[in-house]
C-alpha cells in the first residue's frame, strides 16, 4: 500500500487562547484546515474571553526554549509562525531558535495589544523585537497601530506617521518584506499593503465589514507560513492567506457578548458558503 504523502508541518510560537478565537488556538485551526500540521509552542497563558484579556501568565524562556527544540529534533518544519512572546527572555530564545535554521521561512505577527486594548508588550520588549527579532524574519504582519509603535520610540510622533513611513523605518531593521494590515484605520476599505525593500508590491483593497473580529490577525499571518510551507513564494501566499482569512470572516460566527469570531473552516469550503466580490488590487496584476 502507498505512504500518503505527509503534510508540510509548520512551528508556531504563542499565546494561548482558551475562547478558541485568537493565539495558538487560531493558528493550529488555521493550518489545519489548510492541510498543514500544525506545531504549538506556547508562549504564554491567558485569562480571555471574546471581549478581551483578564490576565496573562508568560512561561518561562527556558520552557518555550525546550518546546520548540525538541519539536525541530524530531520533525521537518516547513515554516515558523510567530505570535505573542511576552517577554524579553522569550524573543531571545525564539531568535536564537531561527538563527539556527536560516533556511526556514519566518512569519511574524508582532502582537504589542489584545484586540480588547489589552497591552501585551511593553517598550522593553518592543525593543529586544526590533534588535533580534525583525532582521531575520521573511515577513511582518502588523496591523497599522503596531506598525506605528514599530517604527518609532516616541508615542507622541506614532499618530504623525504615515504607514508608508513606517514601512520605510521597519524594513530598515532588515527584514525583506511588511504586510500593514488597515483594519484600524479610518477609510472605506480595508486596504492591506505588502511591502518590500524597493517600495510597494501590491496593496489589497477589501470590503470593510460589520463589527468587529476576534484573532483576525493571528489567522491572516498563521495562513501566510501554510502557505509559504506549501512552497508559494511570498508575494502569492500573501494574496492567498488574505483571500482565505476573508472568507473565515465572511462567514464568522458571534458566540458570545464580545466580538465575533472567523470560521475554522477552510478557504474553499467557506467559499461554497458565502462569497464577496474580488479585492481591488494595486502594484501587481492577480
Amino acid at each position: 500500500m502507498t505512504t500518503p504523502p505527509s503534510p508540510p508541518v509548520v512551528l508556531t510560537l504563542a499565546g494561548s487562547d482558551p475562547s478558541g478565537g485568537a493565539g495558538i488556538q487560531a493558528d493550529i485551526l488555521t493550518l489545519a484546515s489548510l492541510g498543514c500540521h500544525p506545531l504549538s509552542v506556547i508562549t504564554a497563558i491567558t485569562v480571555q474571553d471574546t471581549v478581551g484579556v483578564n490576565d496573562l501568565m508568560v512561561l518561562d524562556s527556558d520552557w518555550v526554549n525546550d518546546q520548540a527544540r525538541f519539536l525541530m529534533e524530531d520533525m521537518p518544519v516547513a515554516a515558523f509562525k510567530i505570535g505573542m512572546l511576552g517577554s524579553v527572555e522569550n524573543v531571545a530564545v525564539v531568535s536564537q531558535l531561527i538563527a539556527d535554521y536560516p533556511d526556514i521561512p519566518v512569519v511574524l505577527d508582532p502582537v504589542l495589544a489584545s484586540g480588547g486594548g489589552h497591552e501585551l508588550a511593553d517598550e522593553d520588549l518592543i525593543g529586544a523585537m526590533r534588535d533580534m527579532l525583525i532582521p531575520q524574519v521573511s515577513i511582518l504582519t502588523p496591523n497599522s497601530l503596531e506598525a506605528r509603535r514599530l517604527a518609532s520610540n516616541d508615542p507622541d510622533e506614532d499618530e504623525e506617521l504615515t504607514l508608508d513611513q513606517c514601512a520605510e523605518r521597519i524594513l530598515a531593521l532588515g527584514s525583506p518584506y511588511l504586510l500593514i494590515t488597515g483594519t484600524h484605520e479610518n477609510t472605506k476599505e480595508v486596504v492591506n499593503s505588502l511591502y518590500g525593500q524597493d517600495g510597494v508590491v501590491r496593496a489589497d483593497h477589501w470590503e470593510r465589514l460589520p463589527g468587529s473580529y476576534h484573532g483576525s490577525g493571528c489567522t491572516l499571518a498563521s495562513a501566510i507560513a501554510g502557505m509559504l510551507a506549501t512552497g508559494l513564494l511570498l508575494p502569492e501566499a500573501v494574496r492567498e492567506a488574505q483571500e482565505y482569512t476573508y472568507q473565515t470572516l465572511l462567514n464568522g460566527f458571534r458566540p458570545a457578548w464580545g466580538s465575533s469570531c472567523r470560521t475554522g473552516c477552510s478557504g474553499r469550503a467557506a467559499t461554497t458558503r458565502k462569497t464577496a466580490m474580488p479585492p481591488r488590487v494595486e502594484g501587481c496584476t492577480r
